[in-house]
């Protein structure tokens, strides 16, 4: 899903109106999943602790932007879904970070110990073009 977002993020503003439902409905329903999870990594941590302050915070974010109205106009629905884009991103980061587990952000798929290049991307992706 990251993929799917980064590559939302770097389209000029031109999409389809059917191409900008479909990435909201995406995105809306994986952040849905994501959340959950998340929360459950940062419970056990300090209330105090940095880190799980700065993941909360991104949750908080993302739920009120799942909660935003669809706008009027594709224009302004490509307001409201961008965000949601980020949102993806920012958590996959953060679950990565939470987890230990190391996701290369070309192909979406988990980056084993000895197979990443700079980047932390696959060695075999990173001259896929792949920019954040």
């Amino acid at each position: 899903m990251r993929v799917a977002a980064t590559w939302l993020l770097d389209q000029p503003i031109p999409l389809g109106r059917e191409t900008v439902k479909l990435f909201a409905q995406e995105f809306c329903r994986f952040l849905w999943q994501l959340i959950p999870h998340i929360e459950q990594l940062t419970s056990g941590r300090p209330e105090d602790a940095v880190p799980a302050k700065v993941v909360l915070a991104r949750v908080g974010e993302a739920r009120r932007r799942l909660a935003e109205i669809d706008n009027t106009g594709l224009l302004g629905e490509i307001e409201r879904v961008r965000p949601l884009a980020r949102s993806v991103v920012a958590l996959c980061d953060h679950f990565d970070a939470l987890t230990g587990i190391t996701i290369c952000p070309a192909c979406d798929e988990h980056i084993e110990d000895g197979e990443t290049a700079p980047g932390h991307t696959h060695a075999r992706c990173a001259g896929a073009g792949y920019r954040r």
